[in-house]
């Protein structure tokens, strides 16, 4: 099986290119000011235009309203609107209905309870990305290198599509594929060599990282 991956929190053209030629299914755009990752949408719109087609589009949004969210929609044209702040069931529908497009709501997890978070957005959000509950004192909802437990997961029911996100990078990503069983991760700070900078080596990395875990999967279920 093969990997989705999502390089997150893209900046430069050069990079965008970069992660779509090592493989990348999905590229983030972020837009939320607080973020050392944050582009505005006339940049990310040039440089979505550069890679249309050959990985989707997100464009990634913390409670937005209506007038940010169409800016960002008119400039960008992405294929994915990712919801990482508190929107609501409801808000998540009246997103869908003035927009046409597929919605992926974040969830930010620490414990098994947080999964029951899940339920009101059944057969409402197209996806879900999990991600770990942001540390104390942290003005980010995401892209703070941090995991959860991934084992909590083993709780999920195997209907529910969804990227892991959270602390990954090349080092620990077999790990995690392994544990979850996940068909789609994200990744951001993980292949940055500072806050916002995405780093080539990393990247590369990482892809190798996912691609020997995705062979050791097929091994294993092969001998099934």
């Amino acid at each position: 099986m093969k990997t989705d991956v999502k390089i997150c929190g893209l900046r430069t053209a050069e990079a965008a290119e970069r992660a779509v030629a090592l493989g990348a299914s999905h590229t983030g755009f972020i837009f939320f000011p607080k973020s050392p990752r944050n582009i505005e949408p006339d940049d990310a719109g040039c440089i979505a235009e550069r890679i249309r087609g050959r990985a989707k589009i997100v464009a990634v949004t913390v409670d937005a309203d209506n007038d940010e969210l169409d800016e960002i929609v008119s400039a960008l044209k992405p294929d994915i609107l990712q919801l990482h702040g508190s929107e609501s069931p409801d808000r998540v529908l009246s997103i869908k209905a003035v927009y046409g497009l597929p919605v992926m709501k974040v969830l930010s997890i620490r414990e098994a309870s947080d999964l029951d978070r899940i339920e009101p957005y059944l057969g409402i959000a197209d996806r879900f990305l999990f991600d770990a509950k942001p540390p104390a004192g942290s003005d980010l909802p995401g892209g703070n290198g941090v995991s959860f437990d991934w084992r909590l997961l083993d709780a999920l029911d195997c209907g529910v599509d969804y990227m892991l996100s959270g602390g990954l990078n090349a080092n620990n990503i077999g790990e995690a594929l392994a544990l979850t069983g996940a068909r789609a991760v994200d990744i951001s700070s993980g292949v940055e060599s500072a806050p916002g900078v995405k780093d080539v080596k990393l990247m590369e990395a990482f892809f190798d990282a996912v691609r020997r875990a995705d062979d050791e999967r097929t091994r294993a279920g092969s001998k099934t």
